[in-house]
């Protein structure tokens, strides 16, 4: 069992990236999957969520109206849309595969925004 994250990079402020939240031995769809994010010298901070099989979708007010959570479920795949992207956005990302008792984390992926 085994969640990924990937598509991080270094980008402009302004610019985009859509992340990727890969399963492996689990199906995403029945969990519920957040991104949460970790700045240096800062605590980890949830970014977003969305809820299993209701889709139900819920973001920090730091990226609300910029980044959008998606799913493809054929794919096995959560996205992370992140638009207009500003220094300030730079961390590691994480994606996070909760419920059924389960508590899954996948390694992260480094975003940089550059001014």
């Amino acid at each position: 069992v085994q969640l990924q994250a990937s598509g991080g990079g270094l980008v402009q402020a302004g610019e985009s990236l859509r992340l990727s939240c890969s399963g492996s031995g689990l199906t995403l769809d029945a969990f519920g999957i957040g991104w949460f994010r970790k700045a240096p010298g800062k605590e980890r901070e949830w970014v977003s969520y969305m809820g299993s099989r209701d889709g139900v979708r819920d973001y920090a007010d730091s990226v609300v109206g910029r980044f959008t959570i998606s799913e493809d479920v054929a794919e096995n795949t959560d996205y992370l849309q992140m638009n207009s992207l500003k220094p300030e956005d730079t961390a590691v990302y994480y994606c996070q595969a909760e419920g059924l008792g389960y508590d899954i984390w996948g390694q992260g992926t480094q975003v940089t925004v550059s001014s």
